[in-house]
């Protein structure tokens, strides 16, 4: 690579990743870790438990990194769903019982931005954390139920006590929302 380790390209630290360069894989993980950290925290509130989810997306980030598609969207995307969905898979292992949903509400209060929040997360969960903050209370609340915990519409209806169409117009505009959002955020960048 002609430019320092530091300013490469995103897609060439991914490419140098898969060759196994250990100057190149400390550059990756350097680059992005608290941005998987920041995703991980978010979801499993745990830092210990975060840190094991950060690492295992960068092993899948090496093992896959030949199969990345920038096409379909950035290294920074690709990773963060990767470390999302880790997260939800370690929140699910980790529960032994359901949510109850008065416990949603201090899921929710932790989504907000707090002083400790902002010196582990990275920007992009905390612009996460912000987006969910903002919407409407129900929505937020369907959201973390559907995208967290992974409860299906029918799950959130019966957990919230309204019709399943209602549970599903409270994901669907949460989501709808959602994206605009983190859309508009990333074109700033």
């Amino acid at each position: 690579m002609g430019l320092p380790l530091g300013r490469a390209p995103d897609e060439a630290l991914l490419s140098g990743l898969a060759t196994g360069d250990p100057e190149i894989a400390v550059a990756f993980v350097r680059r992005f870790q608290r941005t998987v950290f920041g995703v991980a925290i978010a979801v499993v509130g745990d830092p210990q438990l975060a840190e094991d989810v950060a690492q295992q997306t960068f092993e899948r980030a090496w093992r896959h990194a030949q199969i990345y598609d920038a096409r379909r969207g950035s290294v920074r995307t690709w990773l963060m769903t990767i470390a999302h969905n880790l997260a939800i898979d370690a929140v699910r292992t980790r529960r032994a019982a359901p949510v109850a949903p008065e416990d949603l509400d201090a899921l929710l209060d932790i989504v907000t931005e707090t002083p400790e929040q902002r010196a582990v997360a990275s920007e992009t969960s905390a612009g996460v954390r912000t987006a969910v903050a903002a919407l409407p209370k129900e929505q937020a609340r369907a959201l973390v139920m559907a995208g967290i915990y992974g409860m299906t519409a029918q799950q959130v209806a019966d957990m919230e006590r309204i019709p399943l169409g209602t549970a599903k117009t409270r994901i669907r505009a949460a989501m709808h929302k959602l994206r605009i959002t983190l859309a508009a955020e990333e074109s700033r960048r």
